[in-house]
């Protein structure tokens, strides 16, 4: 262990949100005041070590904007924010936190700088944050490059040289090369053939398997995350609106949302397809959210009371569910 890191503990967990908040102001004109856009509103979860917590939704409810906070690129307007029982906001004077939480970006071919070759891309973590000798850092980089499918002349190549899947492979590796406790990754297979991904997300698991990591897996592909989630967490216009055990969140979706999200899964087999749930409309704008519930313009099972109250999170069937009518 590299001098300044931190010694996890088993009882507590990797990452704690505590009503979680991100707002930005929004120039709108000349003669109107700004306007404010809650990004992220209130998102509270744990995260513990060898568990993978999936985060889902449509585009712009906030998933992308919960990585760059967990992964200190931002700063939260409000709420707190603990990684392994430390307050991020000491990230400044316990530069370990930073370390710990590493990121997987969705696109490999927009996220390796196409000017360093492979080796280097790995070393430099490992240069900038770990007092590591050079023999040593190769070692790791080798073994590391072996464990993510990659031969040792991979090293000397530039990404411009692999494939989309070999690029995902290689941005694992240098987000493990520091082995952090917690890897958010944001649509990590999204930009990958079909049948590339498989391999993808097996490699995730051998590795969380062997090092222990615990996940942040943003997707909008619930096949993905049925495949790889341990707890869902599914969000809406920047909150909350079901969260719980995979198992019993597929099993039985209890908010709206969450069950018209499921039903539109594909599934290759009759007795596995569901009765598609279609929700009309679009998305609100974040500019002007509706008030109480913020899925009453869409959801099937809207009574008048959803226009007025915003539901609270409240535990139902094993799971946490901001709906008022179910």
């Amino acid at each position: 262990m590299s001098a300044g890191e931190l010694t996890p503990s088993p009882d507590v967990p990797l990452l704690q949100a505590r009503e979680l908040a991100r707002h930005y102001s929004v120039r709108r004109g000349w003669f109107s005041p700004p306007a404010t856009v809650r990004a992220l509103d209130g998102v509270s979860f744990e995260l513990r070590a060898g568990r993978t917590l999936a985060v889902v939704g449509e585009s712009g409810c906030g998933k992308s904007t919960l990585a760059r906070a967990l992964t200190l690129i931002e700063t939260p307007t409000s709420g707190e924010l603990r990684i392994q029982g430390q307050d991020a906001a000491d990230v400044r004077t316990h530069p370990a936190l930073r370390r710990q939480v590493q990121m997987v970006f969705q696109n490999p071919y927009a996220s390796l700088n196409p000017r360093k070759t492979i080796a280097s891309t790995l070393a430099e973590p490992l240069v900038i944050n770990t007092r590591l000798t050079r023999a040593e850092r190769q070692e790791r980089i080798e073994a590391l490059a072996a464990k993510v499918g990659l031969r040792h002349e991979h090293l000397a190549r530039y990404p411009h040289m692999f494939s989309g899947g070999q690029r995902q492979r290689i941005a694992i590796a240098r987000a493990m090369v520091l082995q952090p406790g917690i890897v958010v990754a944001d649509e990590p297979t999204s930009a990958l053939d079909l049948s590339i991904q498989a391999q993808i997300l097996n490699l995730f698991m051998d590795l969380q398997d062997e090092f222990g990591t615990g996940y942040v897996f943003i997707s909008h592909n619930l096949a993905v995350v049925e495949h790889v989630a341990d707890e869902v967490m599914v969000m809406y216009l920047g909150r909350v609106v079901e969260q719980g055990d995979k198992r019993r969140l597929f099993a039985q979706p209890l908010h709206p949302y969450t069950q018209a999200l499921i039903s539109a899964t594909p599934a290759l087999r009759a007795a596995d397809r569901r009765e598609r749930i279609r929700i009309h409309g679009e998305l609100p704008s974040p500019l002007k959210p509706p008030s109480g519930c913020a899925f009453h313009q869409r959801c099937p099972l809207a009574v008048p009371r959803c226009a007025e109250v915003r539901p609270a999170l409240r535990e139902v069937a094993g799971r946490w569910v901001a709906c008022d009518v179910i």
